[in-house]
């Protein structure tokens, strides 16, 4: 079965707001066995909207709307959706009691404007919106599900949890559809696709292969679509166990979750601290960790050491390292990695020092240059990264290289 979503307003399309709405909808529906064709956005304007309807019935069984449902004159989906079925109006008594007892609750007036909320089309099913004052409405029309729900979030995802899914899986015979994410760092897009086109070739009709790519990161994603749940599972993990065991030095994890959570869980699953030594990434690396809840228990702190007299006073680092290879050097931030061991007491440090950009580049050291160690009781590696004159993604691309390789010597101490 699949679905059309249509995002209705204008403050969408200006870019004042996010529309958060058909991400959230889209994977919801995915859960229950609904496949989401296409998302479209479309203006506060009648024959746009009349446009986005007709062109939705041509490719999907069920049109999820949100949007335009308020009480003011830019708000049109109710008025064009009766234009569209060729319905009057009627006042829903139950809508309008709601409506009523919401503004008592508050002990605000209510005026006309507000009880026309409770108008609705005369053809459509009314789904009570329980936190506001705009309802939910249900079609049967055209052979198709159509369903126009309220803009604001919080309002739409408790509509829909509670009313919308509970009725399609009742109504509809459907199919099981499951994802398997496996997560890479290290590899290019390309060369990952090239290692596994035999086993991606040998994929049976109802699973695919998608990659998904990202700074210095390809997440795998199986799906699959069937009504034996069982059988799919089973055949969705086979195919994810033989991509793992063929790329097995790059995978990260075996799941949907970010890099940093990643090498995160695995540390805390051994009982293992973390610090850093960060110099061009600015402390970027400590904040990927620390914006997940429970790092604490892993991560234990670090340093921003930018400039060269804090290599040396936090980090320990060496004038004479410093004055003979420079901050940007395999031995420089080999002794940033073992100052971080040492100075903040973990079991495992990670540092980075690098060019940036825009300037600051020279013909030996252009920018992009980027040199990530990783340290632990065992010793300390280096490795150095060439990436682009793009000083936000250089910083982006130093972390994520940063977290693979300590990714990969945490795999190594297994």
């Amino acid at each position: 079965m699949l679905a059309e979503i249509i995002t209705i307003g204008d403050e969408i399309l200006i870019g004042q707001i996010v529309d958060t709405n058909s991400a959230w909808m889209a994977q919801v529906l995915n859960n229950i066995g609904i496949r989401v064709k296409q998302i479209t956005s479309v203006s506060d304007d009648e024959q746009h909207i009349i446009n986005a309807l007709q062109e939705a019935e041509t490719r999907a069984d069920v049109i999820l709307i949100t949007g335009g449902l308020g009480p003011t004159k830019d708000d049109i989906t109710k008025l064009t959706l009766a234009k569209y079925f060729n319905m009057g109006f009627r006042r829903d008594e139950e809508t309008l009691q709601h409506v009523t007892s919401i503004f008592a609750r508050m002990n605000r007036p209510m005026i006309e404007l507000n009880r026309k909320q409770a108008d609705v089309p005369d053809g459509c099913i009314v789904v009570q919106n329980a936190n506001g004052t705009a309802p939910c409405m249900w079609f049967n029309e055209h052979g198709k599900v159509f369903v126009s729900m309220p803009g604001v979030p919080y309002e739409m995802m408790y509509i829909m949890e509670e009313e919308i899914l509970p009725r399609l899986k009742a109504g509809f015979n459907l199919p099981s559809i499951l994802h398997k994410t496996i997560l890479t760092a290290g590899i290019g897009e390309s060369f990952l696709a090239e290692r596994i086109a035999d086993i991606e070739s040998a994929l049976p009709q109802y699973i695919k292969l998608a990659f998904l790519p990202k700074l210095g990161q390809v997440r795998l994603r199986l799906s699959g679509t069937s009504r034996d749940e069982a059988q799919l599972h089973d055949d969705i993990n086979h195919y994810a166990r033989l991509l793992a065991d063929r790329l097995n030095e790059f995978v990260v994890v075996e799941d949907d979750i970010a890099l940093e959570k990643a090498v995160l869980d695995i540390m805390k699953a051994k009982g293992l601290t973390l610090s850093t030594a960060e110099s061009c990434t600015g402390g970027y690396i400590a904040h990927l960790l620390t914006k997940h809840a429970g790092s604490s228990a892993v991560y234990s702190g670090g340093g921003v050491t930018y400039s060269n007299a804090l290599k040396m006073s936090v980090l320990g680092v060496k004038a004479e390292t410093l004055e003979q290879f420079g901050a940007v050097s395999e031995e420089t931030v080999k002794e940033m990695a073992l100052g971080a061991l040492k100075h903040f007491q973990t079991d495992y440090a990670i540092s980075v020092s690098g060019i940036a950009g825009p300037d600051g580049g020279t013909p030996d050291k252009p920018v992009g240059t980027v040199w990530i160690a990783v340290a632990d009781a065992q010793g300390v590696t280096a490795k150095k990264h060439s990436f682009g004159n793009k000083r936000t993604q250089n910083i982006e691309r130093s972390a994520v290289a940063a977290l693979a390789m300590l990714s990969r010597r945490l795999k190594e101490g297994q």
